[in-house]
């Protein structure tokens, strides 16, 4: 299980309960399970997502300034040092499989939509503190190890003879499952520390916490665009 139905994530996941299903459920989403997403569509989305993961590097890398804790600067940079050293070159890899190139790819201009998620998530990280930008990355970070634990279980999912079914797989897989676990149990300790919230409760009053479902609502919505753009690609 990725996190306890009384962690922080479940708690703002169940703030904006139809914006978070229309994410999680989406039409893009739909159509990677089934096999009949246009190619250019996922092409312009995996362009777009090599822009989008040197601004999530930079996330994490604002993440160590935003620190006030060593455990917690180490932990940033642990995740700046996964994505820059580790995840970026499996990104190059599985796009060189469909036609891109990485110097094609950094050539790119940025989408409307992926400067609107990004900037928001450093936007929001610069003006609060490490806890606020947490909850920004989160409908990304954990959202896509629950969207393809939801594609593995599901029934009408086809791996087999899916040109998407490598996708599918690599965030059903353990590995990105354990790197989200770690991202709710890290979310639980922020909250904790930050802001008192903790248990399923709010010791501070609801005020904090609204801001962070504000937050987390904002970046949902903003990760649903994303899949707008790469549907409208075909």
């Amino acid at each position: 299980m990725l996190y306890s139905e009384t962690s922080l994530f479940a708690r703002l996941k169940a703030a904006c309960a139809d914006d978070w299903r229309a994410y999680v459920g989406h039409a893009f989403v739909k159509r990677l399970a089934d096999g009949t997403l246009p190619e250019a569509c996922f092409r312009h989305y995996l362009g777009q997502d090599y822009l989008f993961l040197i601004h999530l590097a930079r996330a994490y890398a604002l993440g160590a300034y935003k620190s006030d804790t060593l455990a917690d600067m180490r932990e940033a940079a642990a995740m700046l040092s996964a994505i820059v050293d580790v995840e970026m070159g499996l990104h190059v890899k599985f796009c060189a499989g469909w036609g891109l190139t990485e110097a094609s790819m950094a050539a790119l201009p940025e989408a409307p939509e992926t400067l609107a998620y990004t900037r928001y998530v450093l936007e929001r990280g610069t003006s609060g503190d490490i806890l606020d930008l947490q909850v920004a990355l989160a409908p990304c970070v954990i959202g896509y190890a629950e969207i393809g634990a939801n594609l593995e279980a599901d029934a009408d999912t086809r791996i087999e003879g899916n040109p998407y079914g490598e996708w599918i797989e690599m965030y059903a897989g353990e590995a990105y499952q354990e790197l989200a676990r770690g991202e709710a149990a890290r979310l639980d300790r922020l909250a904790l520390a930050r802001a008192g919230i903790g248990a399923g409760e709010e010791a501070d009053g609801e005020g904090r916490f609204a801001n962070l479902a504000a937050t987390f609502r904002q970046a949902t919505v903003l990760e649903t665009a994303f899949w707008d753009m790469g549907l409208a690609a075909g």
